[in-house]
């Protein structure tokens, strides 16, 4: 399956398919805002503004399988945003893991093999996606965007 071809839904409710970022670099990101790790938001946010304008997107999925999430989608964005600045998409809350994953985790999970194996072991693992659509690599919870950032360059 293409990752074009799956329905994504936002946290206001509207779903399309991921062919709305073909061309473009895509970094999707499992978030979760009462994670311990949500300074990467701020970092996140950055990479997006910065390399906007050379076709590439963050997509961030709120998960609250590891149960550090509020309760809806909208809440989380709503964190994202007045606490982190965050203008990238959000999504609907998601599982990443498991029989009821995501399409877009199974797909991207079962392209990568993180340390410990293909599942989703912590919050903030992150994806990188080519203008091709080719899931590139995946990047641990605890490395910071700005560590893979020439990572990306490669690939804008």
């Amino acid at each position: 399956m293409s990752i074009y071809n799956i329905n994504v839904t936002t946290d206001t409710g509207e779903t399309y398919t991921l062919e709305r970022y073909k061309g473009k670099t895509m970094l999707i990101v499992n978030t979760a805002t009462k994670c311990g790790l949500v300074g990467q938001f701020e970092a996140l946010e950055a990479l997006y503004k910065k390399y906007a304008d050379h076709d590439f997107v963050v997509l961030g999925f709120p998960s609250n399988q590891f149960k550090q999430e509020v309760g809806t989608a909208d809440q989380a964005s709503q964190a994202c945003r007045l606490t982190y600045g965050v203008t990238f998409p959000m999504h609907e809350i998601v599982k990443v893991n498991g029989e009821d994953a995501h399409p877009l985790f199974k797909l991207v999970t079962e392209e990568t093999k993180g340390l410990l194996g293909k599942k989703v072991k912590w919050n903030f693992t992150k994806f990188l996606v080519d203008k091709q659509g080719n899931i590139i690599k995946r990047f641990g919870p605890t490395d910071k965007p700005t560590k893979f950032e020439k990572e990306i360059e490669k690939y804008l």
